[in-house]
This record gives structure tokens, sequence and C-alpha cells, in this order.
């Protein structure tokens, strides 16, 4: 008598998100298979963020880190995720300048950005409206500072450890400037996913992040020990402390607060014209 084989069909999942320790760290558990989802697929694409954020208006990927910044321009296609986020409590991107400068010497100067729909563009444009920007890769930011290519730069990621290294200065801190303005966390990055995939395989792709993240703060020496690979040029030491910034409370649940941060920065964004008067947010409902 032969047995039957019961086969169970397999959605592929594209999850796409930044090539950081931060990033790796949160998605240890299921690149690594020490979480499995039945009957998902998880497949892992790397891309810096502003890419990210491009790429989503083409539906590109099913779930993909997006910059809080941009997702307002993408709600029509994804649904915010209440974990897995970056958010900075009293710190975020940091302007550097080749030479001691004053906050309020920015107006005019011409500083590099890591992409015009980044949360840290955002926040420099709020905080001074008259910046000139010039888009260049993150990671060629500190160079073209410490070249003198522009006057100032917007550091994201690592950057914002790993510049006093290199002589530059630090103007001013955006997180730090926010959170005096706001009381709030400033949410820099979160993960979307696509609508069309629908409420019941949306949940259990949530489920499973959020659990992914958990592990990692559960078991976090093997989980950092995997995200050095991604860290690039910081000592372990170092992208121990990149990660316990940017993996807090709010990675695991934005909480109240977390999305009262999101609301606060949207409608700043729409008082500066920044995005169109009929911004939403939503995040997906999880049962």
């Amino acid at each position: 008598m032969s047995a039957q084989m019961a086969t169970t069909q397999t959605s592929e999942v594209r999850i796409a998100h930044s090539p950081d320790s931060d990033d790796a760290f949160m998605f240890y558990a299921l690149a690594t298979g020490k979480l499995r989802v039945p009957g998902i697929k998880f497949t892992h694409i790397l891309s810096d963020i502003e890419s990210l954020n491009r790429a989503a208006q083409s539906e590109t990927y099913d779930v993909t880190a997006v910059s809080v910044y941009a997702y307002p321009f993408l709600a029509d296609k994804y649904i915010l995720l209440d974990c897995g986020a970056s958010f900075g409590e009293g710190y975020g991107p940091i302007v550097v300048s080749s030479r001691a400068m004053k906050k309020n010497e920015l107006k005019g100067c011409r500083v590099a950005i890591p992409g015009t729909r980044t949360t840290s563009y955002l926040v420099l444009k709020l905080f001074e409206p008259g910046v000139e920007t010039v888009t260049m890769p993150f990671d060629k930011i500190l160079d073209a500072v410490n070249n003198k290519e522009v006057e100032a730069g917007l550091l994201i990621h690592e950057g914002q450890l790993l510049y006093a290294q290199s002589g530059a200065h630090k103007v001013v801190d955006l997180g730090l400037w926010w959170q005096e303005q706001t009381g709030l966390p400033l949410p820099l990055g979160a993960n979307a996913i696509r609508r069309a995939l629908g409420a019941d395989l949306a949940r259990q792709v949530a489920g499973a992040i959020r659990g992914s993240v958990a592990y990692a703060l559960d078991h976090r020496e093997e989980a950092l020990n995997y995200a050095l690979q991604f860290a690039r040029d910081m000592d372990p030491a170092l992208a121990d402390k990149f990660v316990g910034m940017y993996v807090n409370r709010w990675t695991l649940n934005f909480g109240d607060e977390g999305r009262k941060a999101v609301d606060e920065l949207i409608a700043r964004a729409k008082s500066a014209g920044m995005v169109p008067p009929s911004a939403r947010i939503e995040f997906l409902q999880e049962k």
C-alpha cells in the first residue's frame, strides 16, 4: 500500500531591506532558517534605502523597508507593518562638515543627502528649508564632505558613529533636534507590505517579522555575530552600539507613542508642503 504525500503550496515572499547590521540583526532568524513559516519561502534582497523607496513605486518587492517619509507616496500600493522599524530616540541622522560650523550657518549651504525620499532629507528640510541639496550614495557622503566637494553632508547608518574618526565636525543631530521639538522618537524607516498579497498572508508575514526581531533580541550575541558581516568598517563594539540604537522597543511594536511620532512627522511634512495634503498613514490591522 503506497502512502501519498500531501503537498502544500508554498508562497514565495520577496523581502527587501538595507544591507546594514541593524537590519541583518532583525532578519537573522528568517534569513538563516532559525524561524520558518509553513507555506512561505522568504527570499531576501539587500539594497540601499533610497533604491528601495524608488522600487516600491512599481511594487518590485512584496515586503520592503521604506523611509517613513516615502510611505505616503506609496500608500495606495503598500500598508505599513507595526514591527521592524527604525526609530531614533534622541539621536538620528547627523549633519557634518569638514570645519566647525554652527547650526544657523547651514542656510544656503550645499549639503549632500542620501536621497530625496529619505526621512533624513525630510527632517533636514524641516530643520533648515534653505539648504541646497545634492543626492549621492549614502556611503560616499562622508568622503565628499572631507574632500570639500560639499559644504556639509547628511549621514545615515553607521556614518553617524564613524564621522569623528575622519575629522569631520558635527553640525546638528537631527534626531536630537526632533526630540527637542516634539518630545517624540524620530521614525526613520519602516516595513511595508503589498496590499495585493491580501490580509491573511500579510498577517502571517507580519508575525514572522515580529518573531524574527524577538528571536534576535532573545539571542543577541548569536544574532549580532551574524550581523557583523554587514557592519561596514565597524569593530564589534561599535556595531553592537549601532544595533542597540536602532533595534529597540519600537522595533517590536510601534505602540501608541511610535504611531504618534509617525503622525507628527507626516503632519509637519504636510505643513511644509513636502507631502500632499491628502497623505495618509495606514497600518496593517493584526488579529
